[in-house]
This record gives structure tokens, sequence and C-alpha cells, in this order.
């Protein structure tokens, strides 16, 4: 929720913006003061507190200090980091969602363009020319890499996934100059992956990096010739499941694809509409 707020502060207004940094200056406070307290501290009107909880998507501030209540904890360990231990289906259903849209709008803002049009232009060089697309995952991040491995076999790619370790080393050992490498991860402090990314690059292939900064594999996505694509959340990979982080990665994937299917252009067309043709026959009427 608090990431949705920050999302969403370049389009307040300059007094709804005082509003939101009150707010993630002190959200357990914003949560409990009454609204004359909180207009007084942001240093404007009652009104405007009311139109910031409607600006970011709310029904109005009791309806926004109630979700605030339940997103400022720090959930169930292990099960999900925005939800209590006795939430109702209904409370759920917002919660989970309204965590999952602020993670993707705060993703939005900061992913840098110049690192995916370079990862669209190495994939799709790699697609044209016939070269391999190795995608490698473990565990959660394994389930990505098959995503995006099916993506790219409508495209007529040569690609595979690969989440057995010792499978990855073998594909890896196995590449060479012009084939890419992708390695995906969650916390990018996977052992396998990073002894992975650093064969791949000795045998001469870009490596395409999509994890955390600041972490031992984007080091290696930071090397010279390599592309890093930071995925940055809230969501502690040692407390929580992997749910916000799936969504990231899944979403980097298809913006990586969509980029290579328009790069390689209207060639793929038909061959996509035959598919569809084929597939259609697999469905009732």
């Amino acid at each position: 929720m608090l990431d949705r707020v920050k999302a969403a502060i370049p389009a307040l207004p300059p007094a709804e913006q005082r509003v939101a940094k009150l707010l993630l200056s002190d959200a357990r406070a914003f949560a409990t003061l009454p609204v004359s307290e909180l207009a007084d501290r942001a240093h404007v009107s009652k009104p405007t507190v009311v139109r910031f909880c409607r600006s970011v998507g709310y029904d109005g501030l009791a309806d926004f200090k109630l979700k605030l209540a339940g997103s400022v904890n720090e959930g169930v360990p292990f099960v999900h980091r925005a939800v209590d231990e006795d939430e109702k289906p209904g409370d759920l259903i917002v919660k989970v969602i309204d965590n999952a849209v602020a993670a993707l709008l705060h993703y939005r803002n900061e992913a840098a363009g110049h690192a995916f049009e370079r990862a669209i232009k190495v994939l799709s060089e790699a697609g044209i020319n016939g070269r391999r697309i190795e995608f490698y995952g473990v565990g959660n991040s394994g389930i990505v890499a098959l995503d995006a491995q099916h993506k790219l076999f409508r495209l007529g790619i040569n690609t595979a996934a690969w989440s057995d370790n010792h499978v990855q080393l073998m594909s890896a050992t196995m590449l060479n100059p012009g084939d890419c490498a992708v390695l995906i991860s969650n916390s990018g402090r996977s052992r396998d992956l990073i002894e992975v990314a650093e064969v791949a690059r000795k045998r001469g292939a870009t490596t395409i990096v999509i994890t955390a900064s600041g972490s031992p594999l984007a080091a290696l996505g930071q090397l010279p010739g390599q592309i890093l694509l930071t995925v940055d959340h809230p969501e502690d990979f040692e407390r929580y499941s992997p749910m916000v982080s799936r969504l990231l990665h899944l979403t980097t994937i298809d913006i990586l694809t969509t980029g290579v299917a328009l790069a390689m252009g209207q060639a793929l067309r038909p061959t996509l509409q035959e598919i569809k043709r084929t597939l259609r026959s697999k469905r009732y009427v």
C-alpha cells in the first residue's frame, strides 16, 4: 500500500503530496490520528486529506485508514507480508491485489529502459541468427524460466529452460559467442545460478540477469558486455512466499518477449496465426 502511494506521488497536486509525505514519514501514526491533526501536520485542509485518500484509490479516509492499519503490520511470516492471521476473504482480495498493484507500479517507474533496450536487441539478434537462448532458474524462478521458454518457443527461436543445476552447468558449457543465457533469481544469492552465470560468461555468451540489485548475481550482470535487469520489491525472500517477485519476473519476461516479437517483424505473424488456427481444433466450440 505504501509503495502504491509512493508511485502515485508525482501525479498528485502539491497539497496532496504533502499528505502523502506525512503518511510515508510515519504510517502507523497516520492510521490512528484524527483528520484534524493529520491536516494540521501536513499544513492542508481536512477535505484535502480526504481527497488524497480518494486520489490513491480508496473510498475515503475511513476506508484508507482501515486498509493502512492492516498493511503496516509485518504480515504472516512465510505466507504474505500484507495480511493478518485472521483475515476475511474480502480483505484478502483487497490486500493481496493492492500489494501486487503497488509493486507493479513501482517497477514501472523504476525499470531501466536502456537495459531493456539492450536485452531486447541481444535476444532478437540471437533469435534471428538461430543462436541459442537458454533460461536458468531454480525453485520458483525455474517456473518463470519455463514461461519464458514457452513464449520464445512460439516465435520459432532455439530456446530452452533448465532448473536442474547439473543440466544447467552442462547447458552453459555448450554455449558460444552469440548465444544468450538469461538467469532469473529473486534473491540473487543462489550459488548454483552464480556458477552457471560465470560458466556462460567464460564461454562468450551474453548473460542477461533478472534479479535484485546489490546481490552477487547482479554484480555479474554489471560486468562488461553483460546485461542487468534489476527487479526490486518489498517482499523479504527470507520471510515470505514469493508472490510479488514472481509477478514482477513474469512481467519482465513479457516485456522482453513482446519486444523480441516486434523486433523480429511481421514475418512472424503467419506462423503465429497458424499456431492459433491449429490449437483452435483442441477447444470446444
